[in-house]
């Protein structure tokens, strides 16, 4: 009887295993067939204002200018929340990501199930995590995007509005020592992270609002950055 009982478990693994793949592949399938599917960017527009694409490989940021008429994110971010960060940078980036992913899993070996689980579930919490750079160097991981100033408030906009916001309205800053380097810091977002809305998606999203040319939807940094080879 054990016997029987222990085969009949190995079939139900065996079952559940086919189906998990079959699932990872279909959405693997869906992913890629979505993400060839090109949104046109907006005709005639102005080339007022360069925004920038940045990936690590992984993860897409959208580096916009610390100041412009449009907005001054040094009104909302502060560089006493990086570590070492002083004076005016130029350029600041942001991503939309898991908070569990940005701040227990500095490396893929520090992944834990529970951090997985919520982020392919919708239940992990969010965070956008924004970094200044004194330079922008254009390459297949930097690409430099053009909007207008119409545009360009759309986008700012829509990322303001990615931020949670205390009773006063400004943002929240997340005390971490989980920072990727000296001049970084984290925030509450909006939002939950799940398979169907990544950090990219978030990324794919902005560009979408921008007017700019992106994926119809894309869960991978790759799929945005064949639209700018």
């Amino acid at each position: 009887m054990a016997s029987i009982t222990f085969k009949n478990l190995l079939k139900i693994i065996g079952k559940i295993g086919l189906g998990l793949l079959c699932c990872i592949t279909l959405y693997l399938l869906i992913g890629f067939c979505l993400s060839l599917i090109t949104v046109a960017e907006e005709p005639d527009a102005a080339d007022d204002i360069a925004i920038h694409i940045l990936t690590n490989g992984v993860h897409t940021d959208i580096v916009m200018p610390t100041r412009t008429a449009e907005i001054n994110w040094d009104d909302f971010l502060h560089y006493e929340h990086t570590k070492s960060a002083k004076g005016h940078y130029p350029y600041v980036a942001m991503g939309w990501g898991a908070k569990g992913f940005y701040l227990e899993t500095p490396t893929w070996a520090d992944l834990r199930f529970t951090t997985a689980f919520k982020a392919a579930t919708g239940l992990s919490t969010t965070a956008i995590h924004t970094t200044y750079y004194r330079t922008m160097n254009e390459s297949e991981r930097c690409k430099r995007i053009m909007v207008s100033k119409e545009q360009y408030r759309r986008l700012v906009a829509h990322i303001k509005s990615s931020f949670k916001k205390n009773a006063d309205g400004k943002f929240i800053h997340i005390p971490t020592h989980a920072n990727y380097g000296a001049t970084d810091a984290f925030y509450e977002a909006i939002g939950s992270y799940s398979v169907f809305t990544t950090c990219n998606t978030w990324a794919n999203n902005s560009l979408k609002i921008a007017g700019q040319k992106a994926c119809l939807w894309t869960a991978f940094d790759t799929g945005i950055f064949s639209k700018y080879r």
